[in-house]
């Protein structure tokens, strides 16, 4: 079922589709749903591969370190070398109310 919406087109684009309707012989909206259906299509199976690329490199990883071993030893040696040079170390922080949060996030934006 057709939905009808609005859209809004360069004025280079709506000419090349006002000269490419009048060489077909055919409305523009049936030009414009053709090409907007391909670069779905095209679009689409572009996202796919890209996920099944990262997934494939998450199984790979997976495989090579079933238990993250290495990534929790590297997270272990990271805050090692950092031993000393944390000045938070061992103290407690208030936890933060909501207008503190957003202060604090306008002040870091």
């Amino acid at each position: 079922m057709a939905r009808a919406s609005t859209h809004r087109l360069t004025s280079e684009v709506q000419a090349g589709l006002d000269n490419l309707s009048r060489a077909l012989r055919r409305p523009k909206n049936k030009l414009m749903n053709e090409a907007v259906h391909l670069y779905v299509q095209q679009k689409s199976r572009e996202v796919e591969q890209e996920m099944e690329a990262t997934l494939k490199a998450l199984r790979t990883y997976q495989k090579r370190d079933p238990d993250f071993e290495k990534a929790i030893d590297d997270f272990v040696a990271a805050e090692v070398s950092q031993a000393g040079r944390d000045p938070l170390a061992g103290h407690i922080i208030a936890p933060v109310g909501a207008v503190q949060s957003e202060i604090r996030n306008l002040l870091h934006a």
